[in-house]
């Protein structure tokens, strides 16, 4: 590690072979603490390169617990999380919103990093029970169109820098691989990210999966449709910036998307928002992030359709049906 670290040092970049062997020997334990630290803190003064990610997530993907889905065009929503905004879990509930009309769902995450309530953190204070049993996954996805993989169960090679990671309590290169490890490999993917170097780097790397994706960006640095101010949209067609009013009929504040100061804070107010009785930028900000991971898969000819089948999963019930189906299979 430490020719690596000097190499690196030196202004150098790793090719994807390089990165990739790097993070195989990360999970093997061949580094101590300290040098792995030094390694993450090296891609925190820097941009990491397309070679360097492309690396890293071969390894993960290598070294990944496998999950058989392919039964079902399943979709993932999901940001790099990082964005430092502490918004209520918006990914999460847009999946249980987009399961409600229908389409199966494969939610990849983990506990919060630099957030307080991580996707992880609100499944299991829902009461989900984490497991990497595919037959048990394909039930839920089955009965309740939706399945939740908690990434440390999938990825143990990831075991030996979680406690880095906790203590570091700030955003690293695994946030940004996070939305590129699903082990369920899903059909469709809305990835959500903090800042457009990121979104060129996934528009390069999603390209080449041959999928549909939207990468979306708000330009006031939230790794969701934030409904504050505009939103880049990345797909295979090209971009566009788009307006809250096009997105969510609506201009929201920052305040009124804050996602608490507790894990339980935060999914009490999950509990409230898939019940139907959120404010009207809370459900406006998870409709937007709903209606735009329906209108990726190519199910909806328009936006706007897209966006009228998220509220029918919302005010109907459809959406806090699939969690209460998911839960129950637990």
């Amino acid at each position: 590690m430490k020719k690596i670290l000097q190499y690196l040092f030196e202004h150098k970049t790793l090719s994807a072979n390089a990165a990739k062997d790097v993070l195989l020997n990360i999970s093997k334990v061949m580094y101590s603490e300290h040098e792995v630290s030094a390694f993450i803190t090296v891609f925190l003064m820097r941009s990491i390169t397309i070679d360097e990610l492309q690396g890293f997530r071969d390894a993960l993907l290598e070294l990944c617990v496998p999950v058989d889905l392919s039964d079902y065009e399943t979709i993932d929503i999901v940001g790099t999380g990082g964005d430092g905004k502490n918004t209520f879990n918006i990914s999460t509930l847009s999946c249980f919103i987009v399961a409600g009309t229908g389409q199966k769902v494969a939610k990849h995450g983990n506990y919060g990093a630099s957030s307080i309530s991580g996707a992880s953190n609100v499944m299991e204070q829902l009461g989900y029970s984490f497991k990497n049993d595919t037959s048990r996954l394909q039930k839920e996805v089955e009965e309740a169109n939706i399945c939740f993989l908690h990434a440390p169960l999938f990825h143990p090679s990831l075991k030996a820098v979680g406690p880095i990671r906790k203590n570091l309590g700030i955003r690293t290169f695994f946030n940004m691989l996070g939305p590129m490890v699903n082990p369920a490999k899903p059909a469709f993917q809305l990835v959500g990210v903090y800042n457009l170097e990121m979104a060129r780097i996934y528009n390069y790397l999603l390209q080449q999966s041959g999928k549909p994706f939207t990468i979306i960006h708000s330009l006031d640095g939230y790794d969701e449709i934030s409904l504050t101010n505009d939103t880049k949209v990345i797909t295979r067609e090209g971009e566009r910036i788009l307006t809250p009013i096009q997105l969510g009929k609506r201009l929201v504040s920052a305040e009124e998307i804050y996602g608490g100061n507790t894990v339980e804070e935060a999914a009490k107010i999950f509990k409230k928002i898939i019940k139907g009785e959120g404010s009207w930028a809370q459900n406006a900000v998870v409709l937007a992030n709903a209606a735009m991971a329906l209108h990726c898969t190519g199910k909806y000819s328009t936006y706007d359709d897209a966006y009228h089948a998220a509220v029918d999963s919302l005010e109907q019930g459809k959406a806090y049906d699939c969690l209460q189906k998911l839960v129950a299979l637990q």
